[in-house]
């Protein structure tokens, strides 16, 4: 008889771990209390930038986001191929750009150590990265170039796992309410309010920013906070051509998708659950987008939006089974990197219910590394 696993949480890290699931053979079910990728999965801008987004020497962290961005080949042809649904993926490379001299020290630092971990990164300046990036402003210093980066459009890539999932043979229950559970005789049950019973061998909890919250109702401590994300996208009829790379600063980042909108975020702030868009927040937004491309200036984004990122202690996720609970594991805390940590997550998830020996680096993501993770 199959193992069955059941997953609390229907976002991209749960989904992604229920593919991986189904495909090893798994019996999984899905359990979320909205809709399937209603929160930060599908509010991301779908970057995978781990040179990029790693403002310091790599650490455990940058390794994961490492591993998970040289699975991501393999890993979205195999959901487009289960799942029969396309969505974008474009190996743009990516620009880390500076303004300022004084910024020259830090941009080579950063060249020599993401050379270091296998990127190709040079420094672009004048003729050389205007030619590459016409659009950018003449402001502009210097930028790293690092190839070997891309994005993908998130709400896309959220539904093809979602009908990937379906392929396989998982069980999606969305709209519940008020999830609890508790282990009995070697197996764990899940009820929800309306009355629903879930039962399986094994719980995986991926809830995202709402780990902490309904980890308290489970009976254990998660250190786990909402942390809003507010972004913003353009039309870009107006441009002369298209924005290349994905181009990020010290302030922001930009990113043009097939459709030719421009995404532009992020400004982040701690506003509990609430995930409302602020005049604040997009104005921030406008002020970063425009100093980096000037054809930006007088032009008003047509769409706002916000997301919940689940934020750590730490900025990393919590991997890991729960000390006092073998039959529960718990992926959350992704913070902004849910969509690029999705295939490492989801093998990391698979290998613990194969009861597979994790990568000695895993270690460092486990639950009770912040000494906050008991039972009330």
């Amino acid at each position: 008889m199959k193992q069955r696993i059941m997953v609390m949480g229907g976002g991209v890290v749960g989904l992604a771990s229920a593919f991986e699931l189904a495909s090893r053979g798994y019996a999984v079910t899905v359990l979320e209390t909205g809709r399937c990728g209603g929160q930060a999965s599908g509010a991301a801008a779908g970057m995978l930038a781990p040179y990029s987004e790693n403002l310091e020497f790599p650490d455990e962290f940058f390794q994961l986001c490492l591993e998970s961005l040289q699975l991501y080949p393999a890993w979205q042809t195999r959901v487009k191929e289960v799942s029969g649904r396309t969505f974008e993926y474009t190996e743009s490379g990516s620009l880390y750009i500076v303004y300022h001299e004084a910024d020259m020290l830090a941009l080579e630092s950063r060249r020599l150590w993401q050379r270091e971990y296998g990127s190709s990164a040079s420094i672009l300046e004048g003729d050389a990265l205007f030619e590459r990036e016409p659009q950018l402003s003449r402001q502009v210093r210097a930028a790293l170039w690092t190839p070997e980066e891309s994005h993908v459009y998130a709400p896309d890539y959220v539904k093809a796992l979602e009908e990937g999932c379906r392929r396989l043979g998982v069980v999606i229950a969305e709209e519940l309410t008020a999830l609890e559970w508790a282990e009995q005789g070697g197996t764990v049950q899940v009820k929800a309010r309306d009355g629903s019973v879930f039962s399986g061998d094994q719980l995986l909890i991926c809830t995202g920013a709402w780990a902490g919250e309904l980890s308290e109702q489970l009976g254990i401590v998660v250190p786990i906070r909402p942390i809003r994300g507010q972004i913003c996208a353009y039309h870009t009829e107006g441009f002369q051509e298209p924005l290349h790379h994905m181009v990020f600063s010290s302030q922001g980042y930009l990113v043009q998708k097939e459709s030719g909108n421009l995404v532009c975020g992020a400004s982040e702030d701690m506003a509990g659950f609430d995930s409302s868009v602020t005049e604040r927040g997009i104005n921030r937004l406008m002020e970063w987008n425009k100093k980096m491309l000037p054809v930006l200036a007088g032009e008003i984004p047509f769409h706002r939006w916000a997301g919940l990122r689940p934020a750590t202690q730490d900025g990393a996720p919590l991997i890991g089974r729960l000390p006092e609970h073998p039959n529960v594991m718990l992926a959350a805390g992704h913070y902004r990197n849910g969509i690029l940590l999705s295939p490492v997550t989801a093998q990391l998830t698979a290998d613990m219910v194969d009861g597979r020996e994790l990568p000695g680096w895993a270690g460092a993501f486990r639950p009770e590394r912040f000494g906050t993770l008991t039972s009330i």
